[in-house]
């Protein structure tokens, strides 16, 4: 006697539990694209160790005291007294004075962290002769459909000395994750600036003219200006 073979289909509960959790699946990917893509959490500031801080107020001091952290807490030049530290008179010289400017990853977000309004909105990134920039740009509130929110850019640009000259060339911006089309962008995409524009006096010929060398690596920055 042959056996009755029972049918192994869905039954019609089944389905409707599938197509539920679907649609519930589908609910939460979508709030949790919304939530990242119109309300991105904001960067968490670099806080350097002690002996990475040390290092950057020694390379800081170059810069004619550039290096202090919390001008707030600066005493305040007296009126009537004698001239500041920093306006004490002196005979100008170049003697001695270091051309290059060497500084780190972790050392330049510190320095943005420092000002209160990038401190979370902008971040710096280093690797093989590519500077890459992340920011958060709150948005107008009176702006159509998007005003409140926060708008995430992304940045690339090569850095980078080749035949003795600096090459700039911007790799590519986006905008919440989409990049934008070269048209949008001038069609300065994928081009050497310094190449392009340094033949025209203005800004990009003396930028390149004022550059001895330029090396980007994996976490530094280092820049030798010549005399």
């Amino acid at each position: 006697m042959e056996q009755h073979q029972q049918s192994s289909g869905l039954s019609g509960l089944q389905v409707v539990g599938i197509v539920a959790a679907a649609m519930l699946l589908t609910v939460v990917a979508t709030l949790l694209i919304v939530k990242i893509w119109l309300f991105p959490q904001p960067f968490a500031p670099v806080v350097l160790s002690p002996a990475e801080e040390q290092r950057l107020e020694q390379k800081l001091e170059r810069f004619e005291h550039w290096g202090t952290r919390s001008p707030a807490v600066r005493p305040a030049p007296k009126r009537n007294g004698p001239v500041g530290d920093d306006l004490q008179p002196e005979v100008y010289s170049e003697a001695g004075a270091s051309r290059e400017i060497r500084l780190t990853e972790r050392e330049i977000n510190s320095m943005i962290a420092q000002n209160t309004d990038l401190a979370t909105r902008m971040a710096v990134d280093f690797s093989h002769d590519l500077v890459s920039v992340k920011m958060l740009i709150p948005i107008d509130p009176d702006f159509p459909m998007f005003g409140g929110k926060i708008l995430k850019i992304k940045a690339g640009a090569e850095l980078a000395f080749r035949q003795g000259q600096p090459v700039v060339i911007l790799r590519g911006i986006s905008v919440m994750g989409v990049p934008l089309p070269n048209a949008w962008l001038g069609g300065l995409k994928n081009i050497d600036l310094v190449q392009i524009f340094g033949t025209d006096p203005g800004f990009w010929q003396g930028f390149a003219e004022g550059v001895a060398a330029i090396e980007v690596r994996d976490g530094s920055l280092l820049i030798v200006l010549k005399e």
